[in-house]
């Protein structure tokens, strides 16, 4: 792997392994009460300029189980929000810092930030991509089937963040990709024509999500209204009727699939409670995966 953890189409098939096997590793010894403090001494911060769950929990308590500490630092708490330029705050900080992690708006920020950085700049998430919940997704996956070669994966809803990191993740790796997403909300377009080009088994974008939930292995969606889109919502909600995954959809796929969701679900909207609490899901695990596999990234980047 490279210094950073930008985006999932700078991986190679070999990176995404090693950060596979090392999250099983870490999982089982956590589970078997082991400890494991490779970045003892070192610390980790942690830029928000968006709210978060999963993430701010995840790598404080990964941090702290590998030996080191998490430093929570949200825009307020830094000179960035009063104009402090990134070059400059990314050099001062990794005189400070052993690994940054940032979850922000733009991509841009996050590379220019990792372009000056001397030490590991991870991408907690930006509008673009989400890479740490990707990895999250596809480790899951392979507890649960044990490998992602030859499966189908159907993504439904919004082309959003997490639709362009599956894409870039289906461009790397051999599992298909079917997206279901409703005109004026494709995924990013750059994205969608490289992963097309390039996937080895194949990313098809479809109209009708009954197209792309036929015989899927997988089924993933996410949230029609995102952070900072809350002034669309009530137009999102009408242009993604049809889109919601419910029995009816989920009957299409295979008896064995597995429902994703990358977490907050608004049930009722883009997957009824049925779905997400019912059998097929294993969202709670992929949750939980988040731990093991910051975990595995943290340790082969800042150890």
């Amino acid at each position: 792997m490279k210094k950073d953890l930008l985006s999932e189409y700078d991986l190679e098939r070999s990176d995404y392994e090693a950060v596979f096997e090392r999250s099983h590793y870490l999982k089982r010894l956590l589970r078997e009460g082991k400890e494991h403090t490779p970045l003892k001494g070192k610390t980790l911060g942690m830029i928000f300029d968006k709210s978060s769950t999963r993430t701010r929990i995840s790598f404080e308590v990964g941090m702290y189980q590998l030996g080191g500490v998490a430093l929570f630092l949200s825009s307020r708490d830094t000179q960035i929000d009063r104009g402090e330029i990134i070059a400059d705050t990314a050099r001062i900080m990794s005189r400070y810092l052993n690994g940054i992690m940032i979850r922000t708006f733009s991509q841009a920020s996050v590379e220019e930030f990792a372009h000056y950085a001397t030490i590991p700049v991870i991408n907690g998430l930006t509008d673009l991509l989400h890479p740490c919940q990707l990895l999250s997704d596809l480790f899951t996956i392979i507890e649960k089937r044990g490998g992602y070669e030859g499966l189908k994966v159907a993504y439904v809803g919004d082309g959003n963040n997490m639709a362009n990191s599956w894409i870039n993740a289906a461009a790397k790796l051999p599992f298909r990709l079917d997206l279901a997403c409703p005109a004026g909300y494709d995924p990013d377009a750059a994205i969608l024509k490289r992963g097309m080009a390039e996937a080895p088994a194949g990313v098809i974008l479809h109209r009708d999500p009954a197209e792309a939930l036929r015989d899927a292995d997988v089924v993933y969606t996410d949230v029609w209204v995102s952070m900072g889109q809350e002034s669309e919502r009530e137009t999102r909600l009408q242009r993604f009727k049809g889109y919601q995954v419910n029995q009816a959809l989920i009957d299409l796929a295979r008896k064995d699939v597995l429902v994703m969701h990358c977490l907050p679900a608004h049930r009722g909207e883009e997957i009824t409670a049925e779905v997400i609490d019912g059998p097929r899901s294993v969202i709670i695990d992929e949750a939980e995966n988040r731990l093991h596999v910051q975990k595995a990234v943290m340790e082969i980047l800042m150890q």
